[in-house]
């Protein structure tokens, strides 16, 4: 049993208040997964500076660097670029460059710190996730603060798979990709094997990175959001309700029975989705929202 929550702001003056609504969003759901959590945030301008390429690291080796300066000085080494910038943010690192997209701040990354967990990469895209309560965390992060127009958060509780950094959702394996899920893939290690086989790499046992990296390998492709998650529901089982996310889309879809629990509302300045009502009371304008269960294998997808 985890908790998802997924907010897409249509209003721009509610920018601002993205990461106060996220993270009573996510508070809400910590009941559901206290051992872990994680967000994605869309376009806060400290944490993924406008029209920069961005990287956000979970994780560095023991005996990593003692500051965010010794970080991004490592990293303008690879690049032989001065200019990258940073903000350290609890055990996090969310790295930036004015003068390099994200895939080359990426690879600059993994050359200075090969055993580091990559968290997200991507324009406009801020990942941040750990290992202890939901409250906790959001609390240590500042993410009341956070302003961007969409935002996506997980609280686990982990059943088949390591309670670390590496098993916290999101998982962002393609850039400004984000992947929520709650449930299981019965059919998982298959398709690890076969993705695998076709050169794909895994940070961890989790179910939820096969789903986020075959949803990463059909975008790659060329399919969009909604074509990719018409292809997991055929190629995965199991019960699941996902959320699916990069800089300008939001997408949902539940397994074949609706096992698992999910609620969507929508009104002219935003569109949201928890796993329970409660994650969504709070929002601005509630009362007056359209506000159903998604239906079986159905994509409900939205566009900025």
């Amino acid at each position: 049993m985890c908790g998802i929550v997924g907010l897409h702001l249509r209003n721009p003056e509610l920018y601002p208040r993205l990461g106060e609504l996220l993270t009573a969003m996510l508070g809400e759901m910590g009941e559901r997964g206290s051992d872990s959590a994680g967000v994605a945030v869309y376009g806060d301008p400290t944490w993924s500076p406008p029209g920069q390429g961005c990287v956000s690291v979970a994780d560095l080796p023991t005996g990593g660097p003692d500051d965010m300066s010794d970080v991004t000085a490592a990293v303008a080494a690879e690049l032989g670029d001065d200019d990258i910038g940073g903000v350290a943010v609890e055990s996090s690192y969310l790295l930036s460059s004015a003068t390099a997209d994200s895939g080359t701040l990426l690879a600059a990354v993994r050359r200075a710190y090969p055993q580091a967990l990559i968290a997200g990469f991507g324009a406009d895209m801020a990942v941040l996730k750990g290992v202890g309560n939901p409250r906790t965390l959001t609390d240590g992060w500042g993410l009341a603060k956070a302003q961007g127009w969409q935002g996506v958060g997980h609280t686990r509780m982990a059943t088949e798979s390591a309670v670390t950094p590496a098993g916290c959702h999101p998982y962002s394996v393609g850039p400004g990709q984000c992947m929520v899920h709650n449930g299981s893939f019965a059919n998982h290690a298959t398709i690890r094997r076969e993705l695998r086989s076709a050169g794909v790499t895994f940070d961890s046992d989790n179910d939820t990175e096969v789903g986020a990296r075959f949803i990463a390998e059909l975008l790659a492709r060329g399919s969009d959001v909604e074509t990719a998650l018409k292809e997991l529901c055929a190629t995965f089982d199991g019960f699941y309700t996902l959320l699916v996310s990069n800089r300008d889309s939001f997408a949902v879809v539940r397994d074949a029975i609706a096992c698992k629990p999910a609620v969507i509302a929508e009104t002219d300045d935003w569109v949201a989705m928890g796993s329970e009502y409660r994650a969504l009371a709070g929002l601005p304008g509630v009362e007056k929202a359209r506000i159903w269960e998604p239906e079986p294998e159905v994509v409900y997808a939205w566009s900025r």
